[in-house]
């Protein structure tokens, strides 16, 4: 079944590919839902339509750093009460945002069959979007796991702490050896400099190359910045907010070179479900 479903990539017209890309960290606290949410909206400063999927299904945080009321989230997608499309709710510039709930543990320990009924509302979405950035929970769980393996580029976001090299590691490893992924992007948040950022991103690659096969690829490195924590207050993003500061200009390169990343003409090695299932859905309507 999955080898026929990758398949159906082939013979799918490529410029209606989606791009997907999923931010995480393996550790909470190192700024990857500021990262998602600048990276998104920025790329819609660019004209390009963003979705937003707050992956930590237990402990959502997106819509509240955006202000944005939520009136039904991802737990009434998983129920049958509604379709994807009714949960999204409009952001900045236009991004959209399929909310998770907060505070529910169910939502956190979802079986195989609900997660990939999750997945699958992806096939009925209506709402024409270019890319979709998945902000994954901490942790290494089964979902962070699986939600990571389902994007076309994973950038693992760290910041100069122990606990933060070694949960990266920790994930990079259970991708690589468990479920095939080898291709890593790294984002170095809240470093001094581009030198310290560089230093970080040495120390996480050199483990990694010293015990997996991974290739790793420093693609940004975002300066600690106090109008961060300014925007935040302010329910902003720093790119909205304080678009000429040094966090919100390194943030809007990573997002052009992002937009650059090559699109996989055939799935690779883990399978890209959300984009199959986009593709499939913008197929279908035609």
């Amino acid at each position: 079944m999955i080898s026929d479903q990758a398949s159906s990539l082939r013979t799918m017209n490529q410029s209606r590919l989606i791009k997907v890309i999923a931010v995480t960290g393996g550790k909470g606290g190192v700024g990857k839902t500021n990262i998602t949410l600048n990276t998104a909206i920025a790329m819609a400063k660019q004209g390009k339509r963003v979705m937003v999927l707050d992956a930590d299904l237990g402990l959502a945080n997106v819509d509240v750093m955006l202000g944005l009321r939520v009136e039904k989230n991802l737990s009434h997608v998983l129920t049958g009460e509604c379709t994807l499309d009714d949960v999204l709710v409009t952001g900045p510039h236009g991004i959209k945002i399929a909310p998770a709930t907060s505070g529910t543990q169910s939502m956190t320990e979802l079986t195989p069959i609900e997660h990939a009924g999750l997945i699958r509302a992806f096939s009925e979405l209506k709402t024409p979007i270019d890319v979709l950035i998945v902000d994954t929970a901490a942790g290494i769980s089964d979902m962070v796991l699986s939600f990571s393996r389902a994007a076309q580029d994973i950038m693992v976001v760290v910041c100069d702490e122990p606990t933060s090299l070694t949960d990266a590691y920790a994930l990079i490893k259970l991708l690589n050896r468990e479920h095939g992924v080898f291709r890593f992007k790294v984002v170095a948040n809240m470093v001094r400099d581009i030198r310290e950022g560089r230093e970080l991103f040495n120390k996480l690659s050199k483990v990694t190359g010293r015990f997996l096969d991974v290739a790793l690829e420093l693609v940004c490195t975002v300066p600690f910045d106090e109008n961060i924590r300014k925007s935040v207050r302010k329910q902003k993003t720093i790119v909205d907010a304080y678009p000429s500061s040094p966090a919100a200009v390194a943030v809007s390169q990573l997002a052009t070179q992002a937009l650059n990343w090559p699109i996989p003409e055939q799935p690779g090695g883990h399978l890209e479900f959300f984009l199959e299932q986009l593709t499939q859905s913008k197929a279908m309507g035609d």
